[in-house]
């Protein structure tokens, strides 16, 4: 559950303002059209401190998002890396999520965005996992969306824009109302893209398999960690188009994303994945994810930013 009642500070177009304060005007074109791009980043509590898992690359995409769409972000990646920093300081956390988002907003309403400023904010609040923590031990129940995964020539799918969401809002809310934890979304042609707001794996006699941005997906940061770790162990990962065919006979099946971390699937439209019950390999990824994300892995510093570098980052901007 997502507690904003314990999130004071925002990080708001250059300076740190309360909570409450942090607000939109009504005639905000980011609101009435959706003309924005975010990220969803996590900072854990580590052996080493509070730190923020792969923040860099987040932020690297969240900047090619905004290219994609023409947005032009008024600050760069190092003053956002230090505003990311400084949001998590300032409201104590050693554990939370972190939006950063980047919106059109008051100048006008016509559809084309120009004379609109771009506001960029960061927000951090504590998030605990996304599905439950009963999710990551026993696994989820998902279904296959009625609504289809918009294609790339319609809006570009590797960019995180906040309009796109109404697909996955869409795909989420049908999948609840019907029972299901989660949707699973597949193309036109019924070729499987992703979740509502994650990605997907499968594993066959003993390989990993996953798609990519042909298949109208997000190229996720959890699914490159994932990737990377996967092959640490010793797992062959192909890449390629997955179909559901495929699926009904595979021997297991995850999501990965920020939130959702490595979620395990049980069933699909009530039909037993495997066993029924998380593989042993989502498992191992499982345990090796938070490893990384804990500062347990030796192997995976790198992808871990302190928030105690914020003074750092601070000094290295101004110079």
């Amino acid at each position: 559950m997502a507690l904003f009642s314990e999130s004071k500070w925002v990080w708001k177009n250059g300076k740190i303002v309360p909570w409450e304060e942090a607000t939109v005007h009504l005639s905000a074109h980011g609101l009435h059209y959706g003309t924005g791009v975010f990220e969803g980043i996590r900072c854990y509590n580590t052996v080493n401190g509070p730190a923020v898992f792969r923040l860099d690359a987040h932020l690297e995409r969240m900047f090619e998002s905004a290219r994609t769409y023409g947005l032009p972000i008024p600050y760069s990646q190092e003053e956002l890396t230090g505003a990311a920093l400084e949001v998590i300081s300032a409201n104590g956390f050693s554990d939370c999520y972190v939006r950063p988002i980047a919106t059109y907003g008051s100048g006008t309403l016509g559809v084309h965005p120009r004379n609109c400023p771009v506001e960029v904010a960061i927000l951090a609040w504590p998030w605990g996992t996304y599905l439950g923590a009963e999710a990551l031990e026993k696994g989820i129940q998902v279904t296959v969306s009625r609504w289809k995964k918009f294609s790339s020539l319609a809006m570009p799918a590797t960019a995180k824009a906040c309009g796109q969401y109404l697909n996955s809002m869409l795909a989420v809310q049908d999948a609840v109302r019907r029972g299901f934890d989660e949707a699973l979304l597949v193309d036109e042609e019924g070729i499987i893209a992703e979740g509502s707001g994650e990605n997907f794996f499968m594993v066959q006699n003993g390989n990993v398999l996953t798609n990519d941005e042909r298949d109208h997906v997000l190229m996720g940061i959890t699914r490159d960690s994932v990737i990377t770790l996967a092959r640490d162990l010793g797992y062959k990962v192909f890449v390629g188009q997955m179909h559901l065919e495929e699926l009904e006979v595979a021997d297991e099946a995850f999501f990965t994303g920020t939130a959702a971390e490595v979620t395990p699937i049980a069933a699909l439209d009530r039909k037993p994945i495997g066993n029924g019950k998380p593989g042993p390999i989502t498992l191992e990824l499982q345990r090796a994810y938070f490893a990384a994300t804990s500062g347990r892995d030796p192997k995976h510093q790198g992808w871990l930013t302190p928030v105690t570098a914020q003074t750092e980052v601070k000094q290295a901007v101004r110079s």
